[in-house]
């Protein structure tokens, strides 16, 4: 009977394989619709529109020093700034810092995934309910997220990756607030929005900007909001971290 039961639970992922598990260091986000965007949030967070996504993966933790030093090591190439500093054995599991964006995309290449669209980021940071932080409704408090920091502290003020449970997207992925800024693969449009489209999108083709989200360790709460975006030059490093996606 056992065997039975274990037959029909893998027939049932051959069927469904959008329903088959992330693996073990990505959360599974299902396809489906969110609400993108904030009618209480700046000028670039409007329309707040319904966006459908496929099903996609997310690391469920921010890239970590330790990570990006076997990237360094295996494929060669300049490190980022301060990485001296960064690169010490108290460090190996706080967020990289510090890396630009076509050093981030190409460390998502090498692990075999990719920068998430900004799509996809604001839904794997709040779901489908439209809570205002990955957590909930609730004002941030430093259980839920690293922020309102003044001090770098040769990369100290960033807390080790998954350290903050309360702070948990609806998908369990954390320090989608806080810590560090995080690249996505779009360019930034200001009125992008107003011209979405509604099934996948995934910017502007062109730009001079990409976006970042989430805040870090010196944003104020209003920052941490899970629509908020904000935007810097692609080879601009500024304190930036990010995190793989993966389709599905």
């Amino acid at each position: 009977m056992r065997t039975m039961f274990v037959l029909v639970a893998l027939l049932g992922l051959a069927a469904h394989p959008a329903m088959a598990v992330a693996p073990v260091d990505m959360a599974a986000v299902p396809a489906g619709e969110f609400t993108m965007g904030s009618l209480a949030g700046d000028t670039d967070e409007q329309p707040a529109h319904r966006v459908y996504l496929d099903g996609f993966s997310m690391d469920k933790y921010e890239v970590t020093v330790g990570q990006y030093a076997a990237f360094l090591q295996a494929k060669g190439g300049d490190p980022p700034s301060d990485w001296k500093t960064m690169n010490q054995a108290t460090h190996q599991k706080r967020p990289v810092a510090n890396v630009d964006w076509a050093d981030a995309a190409s460390y998502c290449t090498w692990v075999g995934k990719r920068l998430p669209t900004e799509a996809e980021w604001e839904k794997a940071a709040r779901g489908t309910d439209g809570r205002l932080y990955p957590w909930g409704n609730e004002p941030p408090t430093p259980l839920h997220a690293n922020y309102g920091k003044t001090d770098w502290n040769n990369h100290g003020v960033l807390v080790p990756v998954g350290t903050l449970e309360a702070g948990k997207s609806p998908y369990g992925i954390y320090d989608m607030a806080g810590n560090v800024w995080e690249w996505v693969s779009d360019w930034y449009g200001y009125n992008f929005y107003k011209n979405s489209p509604s099934q996948n999108p995934t910017g502007p083709s062109s730009g001079g900007t990409k976006v970042i989200r989430g805040g870090s360790w010196y944003s104020n709460p209003a920052a941490l909001r899970s629509a908020n975006r904000s935007l810097i030059s692609p080879t601009d490093q500024g304190l930036t971290g990010f995190r793989c996606a993966k389709t599905p």
